[in-house]
């Protein structure tokens, strides 16, 4: 619990970071994103850590506990599931974006072919569909 709460707040502090610094207009720098990215992904990565091993402080005559083992191969599933989901909906948005703007070019040369252009765009949004697909399918197979 203490994982996720640091993650989200991790999360949370970069975002009225930026308002606050935005409503004084202060503009920042690549150096200044690249640090608070940097900052933000290793709070992040903190928080998925303890959250992985935190059932193993768990007290020691709760028996209804999970292992160790089994705890640590949920949170391998759940990443699974989070990379599979991700990966596959960018993959979806730079497909999307390369084939939107070729149809647009195409559409506006010749406007009878926009129901062709939109078989190609749900083609290449079935790529996250794919991904989710694959998520579901390591979501049930976790303990």
């Amino acid at each position: 619990m203490f994982g996720l709460s640091l993650s989200v707040s991790a999360v949370l502090g970069m975002i009225l970071l930026g308002a606050v610094m935005r409503a004084k207009g202060f503009g920042g720098s690549r150096g200044m994103f690249a640090i608070g990215a940097i900052v933000s992904f290793l709070m992040v990565l903190t928080g998925a850590v303890l959250a992985l091993i935190s059932p193993a402080f768990a007290a020691e005559g709760a028996s209804a506990a999970p292992s160790v083992e089994a705890a640590a191969s949920n949170g391998i599933g759940f990443i699974g599931m989070a990379l599979s989901t991700g990966a596959a909906c960018i993959g979806a948005g730079v497909a999307v974006g390369n084939v939107g703007a070729a149809a647009l070019g195409l559409v506006g040369e010749k406007p009878e072919a926009m129901g062709t252009t939109f078989i190609y765009l749900g083609l290449a949004e079935g790529i996250a569909i794919y991904g989710i697909v694959i998520s579901i399918l390591i979501f049930s197979k976790l303990a």
